[in-house]
């Protein structure tokens, strides 16, 4: 058994925290697990609670779409999430979820070791940059520790909101451009702009949320009507 085969198997039985209790399938990841680019969400909804793999609702639809208008498929990318098991009601995840499942997160780039890391939504995005909002940081490659961070508005937003697919749209165009600087550029030391331990990076990820921005449904589903609790995810 290799190593992230161990790690998936982890993964399926944690029981770090509580979304562990009521989850159907814990969601460790999927596709090549020495891709060029990784992707990365922000955690399971309800297909991917009940299949184990993440991203195979309506959002995955569109991602799928949108690596074909780059010449790419599921298997030439990995693709995780911040979580790894559903949180009820497709609400924000809890600072307490982050930190037990960001462990496995990182040993999953680590092993990956990918030219191109690219973040879907707010709280994928505030992992690795978590002083701006996803509304000044979309788009914009980033360095983090020798590898290139582009991120994105969140599939799921995009279905919501044309404007965000047109966005989401002209990202999605830069990482053949991305990939190819990457093959010329790796060997150029690079700025690391993260706070220095994933501690930090979860206290800065919770802080007060910058006033610019647009609260968007951010679920690879369709929010239910007839659910009570916590706010769904609102995270482009």
């Amino acid at each position: 058994m290799s190593d992230f085969d161990i790690l998936d198997e982890e993964v399926r039985s944690c029981t770090l925290c509580t979304l562990s209790a009521k989850r159907t399938n814990a969601v460790p990841g999927d596709g090549d697990r020495k891709a060029n680019v990784m992707f990365i969400g922000e955690g399971p909804g309800y297909n991917e609670d009940q299949q184990g793999i993440p991203f195979v609702g309506r959002a995955g639809q569109l991602l799928n779409e949108m690596l074909a208008s780059i010449d790419l498929q599921r298997q030439d990318i990995y693709i995780t999430n911040m979580l790894k098991c559903r949180p009820p009601n497709n609400r924000d995840p809890l600072p307490a979820e982050i930190t037990a499942c960001g462990p496995y997160l990182e040993r999953q780039i680590t092993m990956i070791s990918p030219k191109v890391i690219v973040t879907l939504g707010r709280y994928s995005t505030a992992n690795f940059f978590p002083n701006e909002p996803i509304s000044k940081l979309r788009g914009k490659p980033m360095p983090w520790n020798d590898i290139t961070v582009l991120p994105m508005y969140h599939p799921a937003a995009a279905l919501r909101n044309g404007k965000l697919k047109d966005a989401l749209q002209r990202d999605f165009q830069q990482i053949p451009e991305l990939l190819d600087s990457e093959n010329a550029d790796r060997s150029s030391p690079l700025q690391n702009t993260l706070p220095t331990t994933t501690e930090e990076r979860q206290l800065d990820m919770f802080a007060p949320p910058p006033t610019d921005k647009e609260p968007t449904p951010n679920s690879d589903e369709e929010p239910s009507t007839t659910e009570s609790g916590p706010k769904q995810m609102s995270f482009l």
